[in-house]
Formats: structure tokens, C-alpha cells, sequence
């Protein structure tokens, strides 16, 4: 049974940093693409970054490109998300999924709808 578990939220004050992470279970991570995605109140849920461990390919939305570092930890089956200098803008619950295409690009964070496995949420919030 495919799982994920997102943890590492909490509250934090702009410019601040989190580190999330993504325990997942129940697949290789060489078969997968692993992304993290956000969605803040009232807005619809947008991609953050993703990961392709098999073809070691990484992809940001503009919105966190310099900021966001994410990475993978094949041993652990763990993916995290390093969140610094962050805004009051990327105050949102923050998910992994899996999608059973290990490709990793602006498709995969665009199109959320087409990740295979999501995990629960997260918190993050950041006060001005």
C-alpha cells in the first residue's frame, strides 16, 4: 500500500526557514516522481516542486525558485522540502504526492491533478 506522510510544519516569521519532509512507503522511489504542492485558503492548490530520483531532475514554480531546495533521501524513502527566506505568501497546507511516472518537469507541478498518491498535509505559516 502506497503511503505518504508530510510533517514538518509549523508557524515561522518571514524570513525564516522549515524544513519539510515526506516519508513514503509502499514503492521504489525510482519509479516515482515525487512532488510537493500548496494550497492556501480560498486558493486552488498549486505545484511547489518536484523530484525524479531515477533521473536526478529537479523542478520550482517561479513563486519559490531560489528559496525552496528540495531533495531526496533514497535510503529512507524520505523527499524534503527546504523552505528559506520565506513570505507571508507561502502560508498554505503543504502535501507530497507520487506519480507513478518518474518525470519530474512544469508538467508534473502543474497539472496536480494527475499525481497517483497524496499524502496528508502539513501547515506552514509564516506572520509578517
Amino acid at each position: 500500500e502506497v503511503q505518504l506522510q508530510a510533517s514538518g510544519g509549523g508557524l515561522v516569521q518571514a524570513g525564516g526557514s522549515l524544513r519539510l519532509s515526506c516519508a513514503a512507503s509502499g514503492f521504489s522511489f525510482d519509479d516515482y516522481a515525487i512532488g510537493w504542492f500548496r494550497q492556501a485558503p480560498g486558493k486552488e492548490r498549486e505545484g511547489v516542486s518536484c523530484i525524479s530520483s531515477r533521473y536526478g531532475s529537479t523542478y520550482y514554480a517561479d513563486s519559490v525558485k531560489g528559496r525552496f531546495t528540495i531533495s531526496a533521501d533514497n535510503a529512507k524513502n524520505t523527499v524534503y522540502l527546504q523552505m528559506t527566506s520565506l513570505k507571508p505568501e507561502d502560508t498554505a497546507v503543504y502535501y507530497c504526492a507520487a506519480h507513478d511516472v518518474p518525470l519530474c518537469g512544469i508538467a508534473t507541478i502543474k497539472n496536480y491533478y494527475s499525481m497517483d498518491y497524496w499524502g496528508l498535509g502539513t501547515q506552514v505559516t509564516v506572520s509578517s
